[in-house]
């Protein structure tokens, strides 16, 4: 009798419906909640999860046999996805910046990441992490807020898992430093008696140039 291979790899590879039935069902929360996290955007996020598959279909044959779980594999499809939409909304932006200045057209990507509860938390977070590297935010990300193993993100970026790790220790210490500042900035008294830091406030630099004009 005839042993024949019927692993979720081997079925991935063969374009089995199925299977990528199984993968989404599996890993598409996965790859949303990365997505989010790593863009702010819930309409962003669900279109990198469409990516990430229609990717991975394409790219099914070059799974190779490797753990127990596709999860790395799709991982990394995943961060390429979110690699090559960032540096499209990068042009995007440079782009709009050179045309002439237009009326302002409200931005609804606030009320967008306002659906996650900890939308303040995220947003902070956010800023924090792009001073990061690519890299360190890359590893921060998946280990962290995904919760891959070093083993997963090593395989997901294609480097050792020393690397992983070095990556991760200095991405931590470069947040906790950041982190800190970030929060000095929240937590910095407002100003008093119409002030600012540096000087009084336009208003009242406006107010006392009136008065010397009618004096």
């Amino acid at each position: 009798m005839l042993d024949v291979d019927y692993s979720l790899h081997t079925r991935i590879r063969a374009g089995d419906p199925e299977a990528f039935r199984e993968l989404f069902r599996d890993h598409a929360r996965l790859v949303h909640r990365h997505a989010v996290r790593v863009t702010g955007d819930w309409t962003v996020a669900e279109d990198i999860v469409s990516l990430t598959f229609l990717e991975a279909w394409r790219l099914r044959v070059k799974l190779r046999d490797e753990g127990d779980s596709p999860r790395p594999w799709l991982m990394g499809i995943a961060v390429n996805v979110l690699r090559n939409t960032t540096r499209a909304a990068r042009r995007h932006r440079r782009a709009l910046e050179r045309l002439p200045a237009k009326e302002a057209v409200p931005d609804f990507a606030d009320e967008l990441v306002g659906r996650i509860t900890d939308a303040d938390q995220l947003a902070a977070a956010q800023r924090v992490l792009k001073k990061l590297s690519r890299s360190e935010h890359e590893v921060f990300t998946l280990c962290v807020w995904s919760g891959l193993s070093y083993a997963e993100t090593a395989a997901v970026l294609g480097v050792p898992v020393g690397t992983v790790r070095s990556r991760l220790s200095r991405a931590r210490k470069r947040l906790s430093k950041l982190a800190d500042e970030e929060l000095r900035k929240r937590t910095e008294p407002l100003p008093r008696n119409g002030q600012v830091q540096g000087g009084r406030t336009s208003a009242a630099r406006s107010h006392e140039s009136y008065e010397e004009r009618s004096g």
